[in-house]
């Protein structure tokens, strides 16, 4: 088997379904590219020998059925949607990988001793309906139904009419949780640019940082921009550069892993000539250690109102994430990093700054993830991209890591 000429192959067909005429990848939840691309990853899959299923939720499954253990599952894999005008690896590089480490592992070892199983998940990025993680989130039985029944897309269209278009439904009430899997390894882009700059080509990935997601609104008064003297202004705009400035800076203080981001800035009126009487701005936080997230975060809103009463401004803040770090397995974690050691691959231990399923997993079985590096650290565009040399290697190391965890006693 010519791994990286399968890598770039499967990589390249699955491209093709979802490809934007206007740039990258749009494949979202239960339009006829997604159902196309399940339907491929499913052929594939069955090809190679494993027997393949749907769940309800459209979510699929390849599995390799185990010779000694076989009620004991080793598991594979990502999603399969991605966001509109995204790159070619996001989700679908960590499915491919799945299928071909699996493949790769029965032609040359025959079945393994426990069962090995690739999961497709229906939907990860919340691109088209206002919802998240629903393919991991029905698999671990944490899904609720009523978070879904009256959303629809941009369109109107109804999140319900569309799953059920494509043959889909929801998962029975009555569903538990799986008892066999005794481990799940996800391999993804790192979508960030430490792996390069430090010219690494795997990241074991120990952690996936929590997050806090805030949006504040910051009123003062309007007021015309040549008759207004400067002293006697309630500029919002002023009073929110000064927070990002103190909030940012504080950051840089604490240093890494800890980061801080304002990703959305709405002035009002937004117009040349008036001091501006509002500003909407949201405010993102992530660390792998909760309490020193929680620390910062209050740190954080202690500055900005602090900030507003300073300048006679007020605000008002909605918490709107809050979520926890999820430590990876260390079991999980040392099955990785020996497999990488045995490979001489240059690789670190490394955290995830960015969300992932492994993290809705992770609470319920033992979980940990591969990082790819990604070029110029691109992600969620069109740019996005990996070498295949790098995309092979990590091929390699999930194999290696499911023959550890699936072929040894």
């Amino acid at each position: 088997m010519d791994l990286k000429k399968e890598v770039a192959a499967t990589i390249d067909a699955l491209s093709q379904i979802g490809n934007d005429p206007t740039g990258g990848m749009t494949r979202l939840l239960y339009t006829d590219s997604w159902k196309q691309a399940q339907e491929f990853i499913q052929e594939k899959l069955q090809t190679a020998g494993l027997s393949t299923h749907f769940d309800a939720v459209g979510n699929l499954f390849g599995r390799l059925e185990g010779t000694m253990y076989p009620e004991e599952t080793v598991m594979s894999g990502s999603h399969i949607d991605t966001v509109v005008n995204g790159g070619t690896l996001d989700g679908q590089y960590g499915v491919a990988a799945a299928y071909l480490a699996i493949k790769y592992l029965q032609e040359t070892y025959g079945n393994p001793l426990r069962s090995l199983e690739v999961i497709s998940m229906a939907e990860e990025e919340g691109s088209r309906f206002p919802t998240v993680f629903w393919g991991s989130k029905n698999f671990v039985c944490e899904a609720k139904r009523e978070d879904v029944e009256t959303i629809a897309d941009f369109d109107g269209i109804s999140f319900v009419s569309e799953m059920r278009r494509q043959g889909f439904d929801f998962c029975d009430s009555n569903k538990t949780l799986r008892q066999d899997i005794k481990a799940f390894v996800e391999i993804h882009i790192e979508q960030g640019n430490v792996l390069e700059k430090e010219n690494l080509q795997i990241g074991v990935v120990n952690n996936i940082a929590g997050q806090k997601r805030y949006t504040f609104v910051l009123k003062g008064e309007a007021n015309h921009a040549g008759t207004t003297p400067m002293g006697y202004r309630r500029d919002a705009v002023y009073g929110f550069a000064k927070m990002c400035s103190a909030v940012i800076d504080r950051g840089l203080e604490l240093g890494d892993p800890l980061v801080v981001t304002f990703g959305k800035v709405e002035p009002k009126p937004n117009t040349v000539n008036v001091v501006p009487g509002e500003v909407l701005f949201t405010m993102d936080c992530r660390h792998t250690d909760g309490a020193l997230l929680d620390s910062f975060a209050a740190e954080a809103e202690h500055l900005i109102k602090k900030i507003a009463q300073e300048h006679h401004l007020d605000v008002e803040m909605d918490l709107w994430m809050d979520e926890r770090p999820v430590p990876m397995n260390e079991t999980i974690v040392a099955a990785i990093e020996s497999a990488v050691k045995q490979s001489g691959k240059r690789y670190k231990v490394m955290h995830s700054g960015a969300g992932h399923d492994s993290q809705i997993i992770a609470p319920h079985y033992p979980t940990a993830m591969i990082f790819v590096p990604s070029i110029n650290g691109i992600s969620h565009n069109p740019a996005e991209e990996t070498t295949i040399e790098d995309l092979t290697a990590g091929v390699e190391v999930l194999a290696a890591a499911l023959y550890e965890l699936a072929y040894q006693e």
